[in-house]
Parts: C-alpha cells; structure tokens; sequence
C-alpha cells in the first residue's frame, strides 16, 4: 500500500464510515474490511489516529480498526498476518509520544499498546518499559499522564498471563520496577494530600488522576509480581502504607464535599486501596498472616465503631465488610481438627484472629451488624410501597453481594455467627426476647427493629436449631402476628412467613402445618392441597358455567396457578379437564387472548401430566402447530406461548414420533423471523436433538445448516453462542453423526480459534465445539485441520501448533468445569506424539490439565483420597421431597447420556496419568525427561501430588 495515495483514500474511507448515511456507511466498512489484509493498512492507521487535526470520530474509528486488526493479523501464525517489518515499524510508532489530546482515544491508544505488549514484550519489544518509565518521569503534563496510563495498560494485560514462564517474566518485570513504582505512587500522592490542604482544585484533580493510574499499577505488581512477597521489605512496605493513606484519604473526604470535582475519583481511589488489600489477601493468604490485626482493627474500626461516622461511604463499608468476611472464613487461616497436624501459618492466623475476636468484640460486631445494617431504610419502605415487586428483587440481591450493602451485611453475620456462634447465639437470643409479644405499631423503630432480629434469626436458622424451640415460638408468638391485620403490621407479617420459610426445613413438626396452612390461605387466598379434588372439581364447574371470555380467563389462570403449584399430584384429577379443553379451543376461535390462555393451561397440564401427556397429543400436536406457523393468522398472539408448549411437550415426550418430528417444519421460517422468541427456538432444536438425534438430524439437519449460516451473518454474540450451543448438544449426543450433519458451520469454528475470537462466551464455546471434535472423532479433525490447513495455506503441523497456542492462551474464557475438563481430555488425546509440534506445546497441554485437575479432583470423605468429582459411574431415579419437581424425560435422557460422555465417565486424573505413561514409553526415560523440564517446576509438583498413587 502507498502510504501517500493510500493515506488519502484510507481518511475518506473512515470518514465515510462515520456518516450517519447507510449509503455511504456501508460500502465504507465493505471497504475497509477488504484493506484489513492488505500490508500498510495499519501503518496508514497509525499515521491518522496520531494526527490531531483531524475529525475526533475519525481518529477514534482508525484506533478501533487498528485494535481490531492487532486480535486478529499480528500474530506469527495467524492468517494473512503482518510482516515482521512492518510490526517493527509500527511498535516503533506507537511509543514516539504520548501526547494524545482526547482522553477517550487516549486509553484506547493505551489498550492497542498493551494487546501488542502481550504479544510482543519483552522479547520482541525490550524498548516498551523503558520509554514508559523515562516517559512518566517527564515534566509535561500530558505526556506523563498518557504515558502513566499506557504503563498501567501495559501492565495489567502482562499479569493476566498464564503460563508460567510469561509469569516468571513479569516477576523479573515486576522485581525491576517496583521500587520507581513506589515512588512514583508516594510522590503523587503527597502532591494530592498537599494541593487538598491548600484548596488548589484544579492541581488536585490532575495529581488524584496520576495516583489512581500509578496505584493501579502497583496493584498488579504487588499481587501477580513475587512468588513470595512475604520476604519482599519494599512490597509489605507499601501494604502497610495503604493503611495509612486510606486514613488520610477517609479524612480528606471531609474537605471534598459531593460538589467538588475529586469526589468521585477520591471515592475510587479509596476503594482501590480496599481492592489492593483484598486481592493480595485471596492470591496471597500466608503472605497477609502479618496484616491480619491491622486488617481488622481498621475494618472493624470504621464499620462497628463511632470512628466512621461521617466519613464511610457504602461501597466503602461493603468493602470493609468482604475483607472481615474473607479473613474470618478463610481456610488457609483455620488448624487442621488435629492440631499437631496443621500448619505453623495456620496457627499464627488462628491466634491473631482468636486474640482479635474477644467477646466484648463479637457481641458489639453482632448488636451493630443487627441494630444497625438489618434495618430496612426509609428509602426500602418507600420501594416497598410504590413497587412491590421491585423492592423483592433488589432485597434478594443476587449475584451481587459483593457490590451492595444488605446482602453483603447478611453474608457477612452468617459467616461470623457460624464461625462465632457460641459467643454470638446468647446475644441474638437476648435480642429475640426483648422483642416478646406483638410491637405496638404505632412505632415504627420497634416495628423496624423486630423486622431486623427476625431476619436474623432466620439467617441463622441452622446455627440456632438446638437453642430455640420454634415450634413453641409458632404457637404462642409468631402465630399470633401473622394475625395482625393492621395496614403497618405487614412488615412483621411478611417477615414472619418468611422466617417460618427459613426454619421449615430445620424444626417444624408436621402437626402444625396444617395449621400453618390455614394462616397462609388467609394471607395469600390460595387454595390449600388438603382440598385438591375438590377445589378442583369446583374450578372446573366455574368454567364450564361462566360465559364471559375474561371470566374465563381468570379461571384459566387459577386452574394453572394450582396444577403449577401441585404438578404430578394433579394427575388424577385431570381427565374432566383434558377432556373439555378441546372443546373450548374450538369456542375460542376468534378469542386470541383466551386461547394464550388455554395455551398456558397447556403448559402447566403437561407439566404436570409428564410422560402421560403423550396421551394428549391428537389435541396438543395440531394446537403446537397452529400457534407456532408464521403463515397462519393467529400467530401474532399465540406464538410466544405456543413456542413455550412445543418445548415442554418436548422435553416430556417419552419418544419421538412421527407427528412430533412433522411440526419441527414450522422452524425454518421462526429462525428466518431473527424474534425475540429465538433462544426457545433454539432449546427446542437441543430436545429434538436429545430426543432423536439420529430421526431429526437425519431429516432436518441440512435445512438448519442453512438457517444458521444465515442467522450469524447478522446475530448478536449471545445469539451467535446460541447457535452453537445447537451443534455441541448435537456433538455430545452423537459425536460422529453430529460432526457430520453440521460439517458446514465447523469451519468457521476453526477459524474463530485460529484468529483469536475476542468474545469470550463465544471462544469458550468454539473450544467446546472443536473440544469435542478432536476427542470423539479424531479422524474428522484430521480431515478439518487438513482442509484449513489448505485456506490458511499453512503447513499442517504448523496450523496445529497456532491451534494449541491459542487454546492454552484462552482457557480462562472457559468458566464451566466441564467445558474445562473436556479441553483437558481433547488436548491430552493428541499424546502419545512424536510431533515434534506436539512437543513444544507440551508444557501449556500440562498447564490446562492441572488447572483442570484443580477444578475437577476433590477428597473422598470415606477413603479420604483425590476423586473425580465429576464421574458418573450409574444412573439412579433421584429421591424427591415434596418441594422438588420430578425430573422430565429429557432431565433422564440427559443423565443417561452423561453416562457415556467422557467428561464423566473417563477419570482425568487416570486418562493424564496414561497418557504421559505412553508419552514416556514413545520416547524413552531421557527424552521424556527432557520434555517434562520444559514444564514449571511448580506445576510439575503440584501434577506429581494428584498422580499420586496410580
């Protein structure tokens, strides 16, 4: 490409490619995709994103499209990758100045400079740290502040490596660099606190910025840099600096009020302190055994003791709450049952915490976590009124307890009372009895504060069960306010049922269900099971009886509440209604609404009918094919429930017949419709799959080929996960047939490996896919890497070798064990191999197994040694209580399935154990040697431990 004539028609391609006009936007991208391959497109980039007289938008979209190209091009073995030439070229561009204007193009320019960096340094990139370092040290502004922010770029995308020779390359980086680190985190910081005091705001926002830059980048050294920062003076140095800083930073916030310009940044600045702490605690735990006391004194000072009025914020105390929380129940931190079989650390940090947690300690932590973070705010009754629902969902607080105050408060007492309960039960127990008998509800902090000990008492429902007689409880307290019909007595009242929830399944006779029942039919108006026949048989008469179309509606949808609620107990009750259910379906023709309604019904029947629904399906199978066929009318109301009822009658079915496959016809024109329905769409695909492989793929897996390859030209990325999914169950259940019957889409797979796809659901579940491939049907992968091997026009062995770099590097997008386990096996069934590929990936195959192995090996409580915990070895009906629902047909086609698939029948520990056996014999004592001191000593020990014994 020549860089004049090209700069030119590469600016008015970007710049056309920001145009609101999709005239001139499309042909733009079309255009710029066809430049991506072509060498000097990136050198052209460069050029205009570092050319600040442009347009802003444009110079953003150049970074876009370089940071693209650099996932995509720049490495060795990617296809049409970059010339080393111009990579060197283009380093060298990156680092000439660090003077970018646009704090938002900035960091990008910061993110492309560390996606290189992960490549390339130090090995072909010694340059980079250097220049950062001489670039901060600098007096100019600008420059110093985008190089402080290059450098913690740079340096946190080197932390993540994995394998552990990137890892002793960033200890030697981090060795080298810590001191100037320090300092320049100390000196920034002393210019903060000082331009605070003199009130100069502006200097102090510009000083702020670089001690939050400079701090994050200590973070990563001092928690992924030192194998054991235990003996490094400079490390715990600085750990015991964050105390003091985070109480200056604490004070300091007294002075910058909410409308002050370093607020925000000073709030995030103090919850970095807390991060560093943390994370130094959860990699580091032996290393933090000195920090311990220190930890807790200003944890439990500023939450539980008048020290942090005024000057705590919540993400501050949730903080402070996680880091009490990780030290109490931490494991590394408590002996073995025999003493003399523990650790010295153990003991040290059993000691420091026993001495810290007095009982003059405990029952302040207890009272206050209680009396003060339980109760509900006026901002929470407020919600409450206003949005019901909204405040149910935001008191439950999900999977985020780490981020918000009442769930993080309720962790926090439940680890602490299990932990402590001895100390802790007498106190809760006082609270309990202060509280006797009904609150006058004419004062709401007595309504507020029994709220808050109930809530605690059902929390530690488990903790209690030998010091509170609950069952007398029921009788003659909890009984009596769930009988309190006052508008301002709901708040007990739905606590009340709530804390009979948690101790149900602890200590409740029996006898006193019933009873029970009665108070709750009272609350909630709900029929009772005792009277199952006969509520039933009356609701059924109503429907029959009432003419209205919404009258039957709501009957509908009662009748579905109740064989919900009941499931398989509705059986014998049901054969009136299935009866006259047609019969209705046919009244309602043009009654869209109420046959959604008799959809729903449907839904439920099924449900609850199980395997029996078969019986229904000379009515149920031609309703599924109305409701979901796009040509016919109704379609528009029926289809959302119709889809739903195709499903279930799916996953119920006890075998597939032929009027059951037919209606799969209306598919191809529901995944044409790209709707929000798509990811039913997609779950009906997976039980047609579980159901008959061999009859529906057979019949249909060329037309859905088809369908997909057109939906991922245009699908989201969950989309995009959906559609995949649909080939792994298909390769799960029939490795051979599903390889063959989806062979088209494979591929693409391939090539999202290759070219290091960015999202990672999407590359976790390509490494599902081919993880498959090449463990169940080596062959067909012999024959794919040969074909892909041809398009990329790269050597065979060389194409594999990309393959495995690129599946060590992205194991961490895996998050589920299994998905884990399977890359494990596919991986080690490529040994025993004298390719000498083979060989020089052998180190990261090994890596992947014993992190695998950690994932998967756990202790056997009876014989005490390492299991697989993920071995199915039969398959057996599970027992149910009364609250869990039966398991469907396909819940039993999947567990027989998981019988034979190897991530649960084939021991990982055995299959590592033969594979480097063979290894070993394939090339002799000598050479097997030589290949395993390509490995981390450390890993090799920690592989030495779970083979142990085979």
């Amino acid at each position: 490409m020549d860089m004049e004539s090209a700069s030119s028609v590469v600016l008015q391609a970007l710049t056309q490619a920001t145009s609101q006009d999709t005239a001139l936007l499309k042909p733009a991208e079309e255009q710029l995709r066809q430049w991506e391959t072509q060498p000097g497109f990136y050198s052209v980039l460069l050029n205009i994103f570092n050319n600040h007289m442009l347009d802003v938008n444009v110079r953003w979209l150049a970074v876009l499209y370089f940071k693209n190209g650099i996932d995509r091009y720049w490495r060795r073995v990617a296809p049409n990758a970059l010339s080393e030439e111009e990579k060197t070229s283009l380093r060298a561009g990156l680092i000439t100045n660090f003077n970018e204007p646009v704090n938002q193009i900035a960091t990008q320019i910061a993110v492309l400079i560390a996606k290189v960096a992960r490549l390339d340094c130090p090995r072909q990139w010694p340059e980079l740290i250097p220049i950062l370092l001489e670039s901060v040290k600098g007096q100019d502004g600008l420059q110093q502040h985008r190089a402080l922010l290059t450098f913690y770029h740079v340096t946190k995308t080197l932390a993540s490596k994995r394998l552990a020779q990137d890892k002793r390359l960033f200890q030697d980086l981090a060795s080298g660099i810590y001191s100037f680190a320090c300092s320049l985190w100390s000196h920034h910081t002393d210019c903060f606190l000082q331009q605070v005091q003199a009130v100069d705001q502006t200097h102090a926002l510009s000083s702020l910025e670089r001690t939050l830059l400079s701090l994050k980048v200590l973070r990563k050294l001092t928690v992924h840099g030192f194998q054991e920062p235990q003996q490094n003076m400079e490390v715990m140095g600085f750990l015991n600096a964050v105390f003091e800083r985070l109480k200056q930073f604490l004070e300091c916030s007294r002075q910058v009020g909410p409308e002050n310009p370093c607020r925000e940044k000073l709030e995030k600045t103090i919850i970095l302190y807390t991060k560093v702490l943390l994370d130094f605690l959860e990699v580091h735990p032996c290393a933090f055994i000195p920090l311990i006391q220190r930890s807790l004194e200003f944890a439990v000072g500023y939450v539980f003791t008048p020290a942090g009025e005024g000057l705590v914020f919540e993400r501050f105390t949730v903080q402070c709450m996680n880091l009490i929380k990780t030290i109490v129940k931490n494991e590394a931190y408590k002996p073995c049952k025999n003493i003399e079989d523990s650790k010295p650390e153990s003991l040290e940090a059993h000691k420091i915490k026993t001495a810290f947690f007095t009982h003059p300690t405990l029952t302040e932590i207890g009272r206050r976590l209680v009396s003060h973070y339980f109760l509900l705010t006026e901002e929470e009754l407020a919600m409450w009124e206003e949005d019901p629902e909204g405040f149910a969902v935001e008191e439950t607080g999900g999977d985020s307890w780490k981020y918000s105050l009442r769930p993080c408060t309720e962790v926090l007492f439940l680890d602490i009372f299990h932990n402590y309960s001895q100390t802790l039960t007498p106190v809760l127990l006082e609270m309990v009895l202060n509280l006797q008998g009904p609150s006058n509800v004419e004062d709401p902090v007595q309504l507020l504060m029994k709220d808050a000990v109930y809530n605690a008492v059902g929390l530690a429902a488990y903790e209690l069960f030998d010091n509170i007689d609950f069952d007398q409880w029921f009788n003659n307290q909890l009984l009596g306010e769930l009988q309190v019909s006052h508008h301002r007595y709901k708040l007990i009242r739905r606590r009340v049922i709530w804390l009979i929830g948690q101790w149900i399944s602890v200590k409740f006779k029996s006898e006193l269900r019933p009873l029970l029942y009665e108070v709750i039919l009272n609350l909630m108006q709900d029929p009772d099971l005792v009277y199952l026949e006969s509520i039933f048989s009356l609701l059924f008469q109503l429907l029959q009886q009432v003419t209205e179309c919404d009258t039957k509606m709501q009957v509908l949808h009662v009748i579905s509440c109740v064989i919900e609620r009941v499931n398989i107990q509705i059986r014998p009750y049901v054969g009136c209604l299935v009866q006259y259910l047609p019969l209705l379906w046919k009244q309602s023709e043009e009654h869209n609404m109420l046959r959604c309604a008799i959809l729903t019904t449907l839904v439920h029947l099924v449900q609850g009918l199980g395997a029996e629904s078969k019986n229904l399906y000379l009515f149920l199978l031609p309703v599924i094919q109305l409701s979901t066929d796009v040509s016919q009318p109704p379609h528009v109301y029926l289809l959302e429930d119709g889809l739903e009822l195709w499903l279930v009658t799916l996953e119920n079915s006890p075998a597939i017949t032929p009027e059951l496959l037919r209606i799969f016809q209306n598919m191809s024109a529901l995944l044409e419709m790209s709707s929000e329905n798509l990811r039913t769409c997609f779950q009906i695909v997976n039980a047609y799959i579980y159901l008959s492989a061999t009859d529906f793929l057979q019949n249909y897996a060329e037309g859905l080929c088809r369908s997909f390859c057109n939906l991922l030209k245009d699908i989201t990325n969950e989309g995009q996960v959906q559609v995949l999914k649909v080939v792994e169950v298909a390769l799960k259940v029939s490795p051979v047939l599903g390889a063959h019957m989806f062979q088209p889409l494979l591929p693409s797979v391939f090539r999202g490996i290759v070219d290091g796809e960015r999202y990672p659901v999407v590359m976790s579940t390509y490494l599902g896919i081919m993880g498959r491939v090449l463990l169940q049907n080596a062959s067909f992968f012999s024959s794919l890497l040969t074909q892909m091997a041809s398009e990329y026009n790269q050597e065979i062995g060389q194409l594999l070798g990309g393959v495995i770099e690129m599946w060590v590097d992205r194991m961490d997008n895996i998050t589920q064990p299994e998905r884990r386990k399977l890359s494990s096996l596919a991986l080690l069934s490529l040994l025993p191999s004298d390719n000498s590929v083979v060989q020089e990936k052998f180190c990261g195959i090994i890596n992947i197994c014993v992190e695998a192995l950690h994932d998967v090996m756990t202790e056997d409580s009876d014989t005490g040694t390492l299991k697989d915990c993920m071995l199915m070895s039969h398959f057996e009906e599970p027992k149910l209580t009364d609250d869990e629902e039966p398991p469907t047909e396909q819940d039993k086609r999947k567990k027989l399935l998981a019988l034979e698939d190897p991530v649960h029948s084939v021991s990982l520990q055995q299959y590592v154990y033969e594979k480097l056996k063979a290894q070993q014999a394939l090339m002799g004592d000598q050479g097997f040697g030589a290949l395993m001191e390509t490995v981390d000593t450390e890993i090799v020990r920690q592989l030495q431990e779970f083979l142990q014994g085979l």
